[in-house]
């Protein structure tokens, strides 16, 4: 989602594919022929859909990503031989719009179970400074900044749904469903996982309303507009640092906006992400006095996310968030 996925060279994607081959022939080499086993076989496009097939599906199934933890999933491109890998699975589980190599594939292919997270939830527009529009300036420079940085094939909306338990939540019950239906023989399991998959995120989102709900400032600043979604759901406005490489700095322009921003609104920190450069962030902060932190999008765990599963890394982005806005 940042420019500098448009320079990446395409012996680095090569390279990145072929990993991923690696790990999909792996695994698929045991359940690829889903009857083999006796699972089903889902290939999931990225973490937060795999999580879905793991938690929903259990024992039942066998889940394989096709972007590797620590991978930027929206660099991705997928190789003939994944593809022919794919053709093999039961299931595809992805978020159209988010990569674009991953949709052409899973469109071609003739797997019988395709999952579009996409169509499970209603997406929105997200601009870079929702409601500051009148406040800080027209935004239009921003926005068309938004548009350039999300120019894969977001047009339908933005992406980033699993970053709102609640969407989150209502993606789940629409795999539950799929589930149910492309494997009926274990239809009562997907659907008991998928009511206790609901609950906890419910659980989540009320985590968030409660420990966000008595705060100081409802304005963070992140290195790209991945938060829409969860700003919305409680209130608070992302101002996101968008269409620049995070290699530079930041202009100016934007710079001198931001430090208005930050004085308007008492904003003390600008979050960056685990899997893109923190140079931005940092070069930022320093110039407008504020400090750093990680807001991480949940897009993979590594070593470096703060918890091993979406749950906890979503518990750590709010006790950050906690911070940053003051919340007591």
């Amino acid at each position: 989602m940042n420019v500098r996925r448009r320079h990446i060279s395409t012996v680095a994607l090569t390279a990145v594919a072929a990993l991923g081959f690696g790990t999909l022939t792996a695994c698929s080499s045991d359940s690829a022929a889903a009857g083999d086993t006796g699972t089903f076989d889902v290939v999931a496009s990225f973490y937060p859909m795999a999580f879905l097939a793991e938690r929903i599906g259990g024992e039942h199934v066998h889940v394989t990503s096709l972007t590797q933890p620590g991978q930027e999933p929206h660099d991705l491109e997928i190789s003939a031989r994944q593809t022919a890998q794919l053709e093999e699975a039961d299931a595809a589980l992805y978020l159209k719009g988010l990569q674009p190599s991953v949709d052409e594939a899973i469109g071609q292919s003739p797997i019988a179970t395709k999952i579009d997270a996409a169509e499970l939830t209603a997406l929105e527009e997200h601009g870079t400074e929702a409601g500051h529009g009148e406040e800080h300036g027209d935004g239009h420079e921003d926005e068309q900044a938004h548009e350039d940085e999300h120019g894969h094939d977001h047009e339908g909306g933005d992406p980033h749904i699993w970053l709102d338990p609640v969407k989150y939540a209502e993606v789940a019950e629409g795999v539950g469903k799929a589930f149910q239906k492309a494997d009926p023989d274990h239809a009562a399991d997907y659907r008991k996982n998928t009511a206790t998959l609901v609950k906890d995120l419910e659980a989540l989102d009320e985590k968030f309303r409660t420990g966000l709900a008595n705060r100081t400032t409802d304005v963070f600043v992140t290195s790209h507009a991945a938060f829409g979604y969860l700003a919305e759901r409680y209130g608070l406005t992302e101002e996101a640092i968008s269409g620049l490489d995070p290699d530079t700095e930041p202009s100016g322009a934007r710079v001198k906006e931001l430090q208005k921003i930050a004085k308007d609104d008492g904003v003390t920190t600008v979050f960056y992400e685990t899997l893109v450069s923190d140079k931005t962030a940092k070069t930022l902060a320093g110039d407008t006095g504020l400090k750093t932190d990680v807001l991480d999008p949940v897009e993979g765990i590594t070593d470096h996310s703060r918890g091993e599963d979406y749950f906890q890394v979503m518990e750590a982005n709010l006790t950050a968030l906690r911070t940053a806005l003051g919340a007591r």
